[in-house]
């Protein structure tokens, strides 16, 4: 099994969503024909023809919950002819934690680099029109920074247009405080910040202020809006559909841990 997720996960600090690019095009037929789920005192893993999956660095793919496990297991009995490694973000997000996010260091490395959008957030930078526009962004993005100010202690500035605003040290420090800590968390929390351009939403769907789907919106109101004007080419749909690909593993992580909204 190494050779499928070779050099994806190989480098310290190297997340999931880094991996998606240098996945594209790879093809393994179906080598196994029973998927299961085995749970010891190790923890939970899933085994194909009753041996047990490794990572593309040699661990033991040993995950905390039982339902985590179940998901991968999902994930590979899921494939058909040929193994799709982008339709398994789940057992992405796995390899990723136990080879590359496992140490205090790497997982402050990846606190850190979620912390870095709380200084330029999606959410904080609006649109000066339409004024249709400009009332659905608020609709949707107002209520999580009052929800970071009240519930976080993190008070951030708006601008409009794309120029870049200085945020207070002290919202952004509140903010990163609220992050978690251990590795599982970390990693499905980074992956739905990168895919949505948003550390407070990713806080909020992670806190349980906004449901899954509620973030998926909020994430893309400007795209839907442009949408509906001048309509979604076919390049830049399919890579949302990408997109939400990984996002829904990263949930399903999240709600395997019980630290997400339905």
């Amino acid at each position: 099994m190494r050779e499928l997720f070779d050099d994806v996960y190989g480098k310290p600090g190297f997340t999931v969503q880094e991996s998606r690019g240098k996945l594209t095009g790879t093809r393994r037929k179906r080598f196994y024909t029973t998927v299961g789920v085995n749970t010891d005192d190790a923890g939970h893993s899933v085994t194909l023809d009753d041996k047990t999956i490794r990572t593309p660095s040699r661990n033991a793919l040993v995950v905390p919950s039982r339902a985590i496990a179940e998901l991968m297991a999902a994930e590979w009995n899921a494939q058909q002819e040929f193994i799709d490694p982008l339709s398994m973000p789940v057992t992405r997000l796995a390899n990723s934690v136990l080879d590359a996010i496992s140490s205090e260091e790497q997982i402050t490395a990846v606190r850190d680099d979620i912390a870095k959008y709380f200084g330029s957030d999606l959410l904080f930078y609006r649109a000066s029109h339409p004024e249709a526009l400009i009332a659905r962004e608020a609709a949707a993005w107002d209520p999580v920074l009052f929800w970071a100010a009240e519930d976080l202690g993190a008070h951030f500035i708006m601008a409009e247009g794309v120029m870049h605003v200085s945020q207070p040290a002290q919202a952004i420090a509140a903010a990163k405080d609220a992050l978690p800590s251990d590795p599982w968390r970390v990693a499905a929390l980074h992956m739905v910040t990168t895919i949505t351009g948003s550390a407070l939403l990713a806080l909020a769907l992670l806190r349980g202020r906004l449901s899954a789907d509620e973030v998926w919106a909020a994430a893309f109101v400007d795209e839907d809006w442009n949408a509906e004007k001048w309509g979604l080419d076919e390049e830049a749909a399919a890579r949302r559909a990408a997109r939400k690909v990984d996002f829904e593993g990263a949930v399903a992580a999240l709600k395997a841990l019980g630290t997400a909204a339905a």
